[in-house]
């Protein structure tokens, strides 16, 4: 390398002296001659580069005789000098010079616990025949320069050759893996869990995943630059929103130590005993909501399934309900108010919400007896409601009935379920029920037993004199226009019905399958007024509230298809005395009757009503004595 720019400067010297020569002044008389010295000098010196060109040739040929087949000094790797070694020399030079895999240690750590390994045990081996074949290529590619220059480079510099080491990442991921199973846990939040009717609360769990990827891309660079230490294990944490259910447990505790009774402060006679709720149930009736806390976290709140709650009670709501008692009044014709005559009662109704929640509040505390929580209804026709507020300033109708001849038996029933209906109101839109407000016919009640019509003959039975009421009511609200939703005709005609009005114009009642209704279908109030007067054997209805300026036109009656009544009939009575009789049917023909009411109001037709009625023929009956049946007389046939 150093022979060949000598060689050149030599000949550019040479070269230089010949022109020099050339440019000395001559004349065509004189030629100089040169030196001999000036042709020598070139000589010796090109003579002189060839001996030490020779001299380096055989140098350099001899450097690399003594090196064949060797690595070339200054070669090395891993701090192991490999120079003037063969390869297999070399390879066993390596081998036993190279423990990093075993000596060297990584500490895996997660925050509590460490792993050691080395990186041989992490998948890192020495690749020994490719290292010591790249420290052999120095000097020895094949190309006479570079090889020379790499070798001198080597001799004066040194040539670190890097060891060559193979690394089994998957080796890695597989020690992971186990340590993953070891690390890794699921997130759990505290829970509560029943043991019967006992509540335990189960601890929280921080879950914790090893991010296998993310720890390898940490590991790698330092197992491949071949430096040990400390490798920190990448693990991703969920924390639980429930932390803690301690207290939920404890408040379910509570809340399972013992029945709870419900009970009504104020009973009426009729309600229900306490009502006991035992524990099973209650534990059954449990909500646990989870509820969101300000800092994200979460807690455990425990109620009442507030369902399940009002479905026990609603059907109790029912039973308890007690319906509010209009006050009953009497109008003064002279002043135009109201005198009450009877006061209003206030009425109760389960207040199913405010009794949940009153339990819920209580559930916690010591005292697990509650009352239930009822809301007073009190009635719109109040003790002291005015005449004004309830729409009640007129007689809009009345009707006037008659008894005469009425047994005294009968004329107190009429007197009894009269009294029912006295001072009685009616709300606007609300439907008037006859055997509502009659109540219970009964001896206990009040009522005498006396005849009455059952089905198509005249017995003795409780209430016998009900019917007049009925009727008195009907002709009232006939005349008023209100809308009758109810009536029946009795099974034959009855004289009693008739005075004034004629037939087609009584109401019959049976409680509780023949009713007689009629609606309240103005804006006021209705009151009904019912005055018995024994002296003329007369019942009067009054009607009071406030015109709607209705006019009410009778068409009829219109009487068809009579069919006569048969004979007298006679029945033996073993309660009679020979000679005595007593008549409890009267004759009366058989026909149809319709009468019609067209009800104007303002001028304006309203309604127009057709009411019929189909009456049967009635033999009179007599009872006599056993024995004094008149000879040819009628008797009633077998089954009457």
């Amino acid at each position: 390398m150093v022979k060949y720019p000598r060689e050149m400067v030599v000949l550019e010297i040479a070269e230089m002296a010949a022109r020099n020569v050339s440019k000395l002044p001559t004349t065509d008389a004189q030629m100089v001659t040169p030196s001999p010295w000036a042709l020598r000098i070139p000589i010796l010196v090109s003579t002189w580069v060839m001996l030490v060109a020779l001299v380096l040739v055989a140098s350099v040929g001899l450097y690399e005789l003594q090196h064949q087949g060797l690595i070339y000094p200054g070669v090395s790797t891993f701090g192991i000098d490999l120079s003037g070694h063969t390869q297999e020399e070399a390879y066993r030079w390596l081998t036993a010079a190279f423990v990093y895999p075993d000596s060297v240690r990584y500490t895996f750590t997660d925050g509590q616990q460490t792993w050691q390994l080395t990186a041989a045990e992490l998948g890192l081996r020495l690749d020994a025949v490719r290292t010591i074949g790249m420290a052999y290529e120095v000097g020895h590619s094949g190309d006479l320069f570079i090889d020379l220059a790499d070798q001198l480079d080597a001799w004066l510099n040194g040539k670190p050759i890097p060891p060559q080491v193979v690394y089994d990442r998957g080796q890695s991921r597989r020690f992971l893996e186990v340590l993953a199973a070891q690390i890794d846990q699921p997130m759990r939040n505290a829970a509560v869990v029943m043991d019967g009717l006992h509540a335990v609360a189960t601890a929280s769990q921080i879950g914790r995943e090893l991010d296998i990827n993310a720890t390898l891309e940490i590991l790698q660079p330092m197992v491949l630059s071949l430096q040990g230490g400390e490798v920190p294990l990448v693990i991703h944490e969920t924390r639980p929103l429930v932390w803690d259910a301690t207290e939920a447990a404890q408040t379910i505790n509570t809340i399972l130590s013992g029945p709870i009774t419900l009970f009504i402060e104020n009973p009426l006679p009729g309600d229900p005993e306490p009502w006991v709720i035992d524990p099973e149930t209650i534990a059954r009736m449990l909500a646990i909501r989870q509820m969101p806390n300000q800092d994200g976290t979460a807690r455990y709140e425990v109620t009442i399934n507030l369902d399940a709650l009002r479905s026990a009670l609603e059907p109790l709501a029912e039973q308890l309900t007690v319906e509010p008692v209009n006050a009953r009044y009497v109008f003064d014709d002279a002043t135009g108010q109201l005198i009450t005559i009877q006061p209003s009662i206030d009425g109760r109704r389960l207040d199913v919400d405010a009794t949940i929640a009153l339990v819920e509040e209580r559930l916690t505390g010591a005292n697990r007896e509650i009352p239930m929580v009822f809301e007073t209804v009190t009635p719109v026709a109040h003790t002291d409601a005015t005449a004004e507020e309830l729409g009640i300033t007129e007689l809009i109708s009345q009707a006037t009935t008659y008894f005469t001849g009425s047994s005294q038996v009968r004329r107190r029933n009429i007197e009894v379920a009269a009294s029912r209906f006295h001072g009685l109101v009616i709300a606007p839109g609300e439907e008037f029920s006859f055997n509502r407000y009659l109540g219970d016919v009964s001896l206990e009640s009040g009522f005498e037993p006396a005849l009455i019509i059952y089905g198509d003959r005249t017995i003795e039975g409780v209430g016998g004199g009900i019917c007049q009421v009925s009727t008195t009511a009907f002709q009232a609200a006939f005349y008023a226009g209100y809308p009758i939703t109810e009536r029946w005709p009795h099974g034959y005609r009855v004289s009693y019905y008739e005075v004034g009005e004629g037939p087609g114009m009584d109401a019959t009642v049976y409680s509780p399958i023949v009713d007689f209704r009629f609606v309240n279908d103005t804006p006021y109030f209705l009151l009904i007024e019912t005055y018995v007067n024994q002296a003329n054997s007369s019942l009067t209805f009054k009607f009071y509230s406030t015109s709607m300026g209705r006019e009410v036109i009778k068409e009829g009656p219109f009487i068809s298809n009579i069919v006569p009544h048969g004979p007298t009939v006679y029945v033996e009575d073993p309660s009679l005395a020979p000679g005595q009789t007593r008549q409890v049917e009267w004759a009366v023909d058989g026909a149809d009757v319709r009468v019609r009411r067209i009800v104007y109001q303002n001028g304006e037709l309203l309604y127009d009503d057709l009411f019929e009625s189909h009456y049967l023929p009635w033999n009179a009956v007599i009872h006599v004595a056993p024995g004094e049946i008149p000879p040819g007389a009628a008797t009633p046939e077998p089954g009457q």
